[in-house]
């Protein structure tokens, strides 16, 4: 589990870092960056309550939307990723069992650099300097 874990903490550190050129849009969106109630809506699904996870989750829905936006990323594989975060948060993110908020750590981990990948393959302002 030791491994998942500096995985997961070298993953996001990674995602920090290169995310720190980029401004962070507000959950209640920004000029340019849809809210992330409507970020949520955008597939029909139910809006998760993420609690102290709403930003980083917001931040990392962003990242998608944006490689949706410029056609780097489908609305079907936006909302397959979208679910899939709402499904495993909602299993794991909310348990009382640190192994079992560990296991949402990194699973998020992971998709966050998933995301800032797509985002960065079709954003010109992350591959630059």
């Amino acid at each position: 589990m030791r491994g998942l874990w500096m995985t997961g903490a070298a993953a996001l550190s990674i995602a920090a870092a290169l995310t720190g050129c980029v401004s962070t849009p507000s959950l209640n969106g920004t000029m340019g960056a849809p809210s992330f109630a409507d970020l949520q809506a955008m597939c029909g699904n139910q809006l998760v309550d993420y609690g102290s996870d709403a930003q980083s989750v917001y931040v990392t829905l962003f990242d998608a939307y944006v490689a949706n936006r410029r056609g780097g990323l489908s609305k079907a594989d936006y909302c397959t990723f979208q679910t899939g975060l709402a499904q495993r948060y909602t299993a794991q993110g909310t348990s009382p069992d640190p192994e079992a908020r560990s296991q949402w750590v990194a699973f998020f981990n992971a998709q966050r650099v998933k995301a800032l990948s797509w985002r960065a393959a079709v954003d010109p302002t992350l591959r630059s300097g």
